[in-house]
């Protein structure tokens, strides 16, 4: 199934080829878990912070047992410092 997958901040180097705008169509399987996608696209775990499917957010349990579906909106951010 295909789904939009978005990384932000430094996370943008493990984006596809062919991403725009911080976005890619990705081919993932059926049932597919965030965490399952992240590991495939070859983000490391250590960098995520925020995980959003479509605008909600993904608690760190909720990252390894909820599946996506086609057409959702996989978005990752990683841990920001300053203020």
């Amino acid at each position: 199934m295909k789904i939009t997958f978005k990384l932000f901040a430094t996370l943008g180097q493990w984006l596809p080829e062919g991403a725009n705008a911080n976005a890619a169509q990705v081919q993932v399987a059926d049932g597919a878990t965030a965490h399952q996608i992240i590991d495939q696209i070859g983000v490391p775990r250590d960098k995520v912070h925020l995980v959003l499917v479509n605008g909600l957010y993904l608690d760190a349990e909720a990252r390894d047992v909820s599946t996506i579906h086609e057409g959702d909106v996989l978005a990752v951010w990683p841990p920001v410092a300053g203020g």
